[in-house]
């Protein structure tokens, strides 16, 4: 938690605590979500495939162009940690900051999923989230963020002194090597921070920072991406 200092306030510091605050990009001219289209692509797909997760896993799969692919929660109030790449160049990922930038801190119908620099381009665009009812609850907390990043075992031994590899970076760096036969260390530098799919988080109000609270959603849900 950031300490307070011990600097005198400027003489206008009240007028610059007051002033309104301005929004970062200007995304008019993003192309807007066509809603009506993705309904009626939507309506007409057949499943091709299907895999499960287990508790403290991962998997990898690779979803071409132009397909939809759902994550559901099959078992309660489960969360996942969501990577992508570029399947033809690993060194283009998800940019989880970027598109909190662009969006919000919490994703859901209409949103992008955008990729790392130089691309930047949509990776997934969220067509339906059955969580959109969700909004923001009394703690300021919302489902499905992009700023958190991912549990790992290296900050676990920073403040723990312990090693834990069913973590979320270690489950992936696991998945995304047996998909793609890599070695782990040669593959661990592709893992990135997340989507956290049904997450429910926020910032607290007085220090600002990272909680998660419990899914205020005790039945199935899911949300469906396509592949751009």
């Amino acid at each position: 938690m950031t300490q307070r200092g011990d600097t005198t306030p400027l003489p206008d510091a009240a007028a610059r605590c007051k002033a309104p605050p301005v929004l970062t990009y200007s995304v008019e001219q993003l192309p807007s979500f066509d809603a009506a289209f993705y309904n009626e692509v939507r309506a007409e797909v057949s499943k091709v495939a299907e895999l499960t997760v287990p508790p403290r896993e991962a998997k990898a799969f690779e979803v071409p162009a132009g397909h939809f692919f759902r994550i559901v929660s099959v078992e309660g109030p489960q969360v996942g940690d969501l990577n992508l790449w570029n399947a033809h160049d690993l060194t283009e990922r998800f940019y989880s900051g970027k598109t909190r930038a662009l969006h919000a801190t919490h994703l859901s119908t209409g949103d992008r999923l955008w990729s790392s620099f130089p691309k930047l381009r949509p990776m997934a665009t969220i067509t339906h989230d059955t969580l959109d009812w969700y909004g923001w609850d009394e703690d300021g907390a919302g489902v499905h963020d992009v700023i958190g990043t991912r549990c790992d075992p290296y900050t676990n031994l920073l403040l723990k002194g312990t090693e834990y590899h069913h973590c979320c970076h270690s489950n992936l760096t696991r998945a995304l090597a047996a998909e793609r036969k890599l070695p782990l260390e040669e593959d661990e530098v592709h893992v990135h921070d997340v989507m956290n799919v049904f997450m429910c988080t926020g910032y607290t109000r007085d220090t600002h920072q990272y909680f998660v609270n419990e899914s205020r959603s005790p039945r199935r849900f899911h949300r469906i991406f396509c592949r751009d």
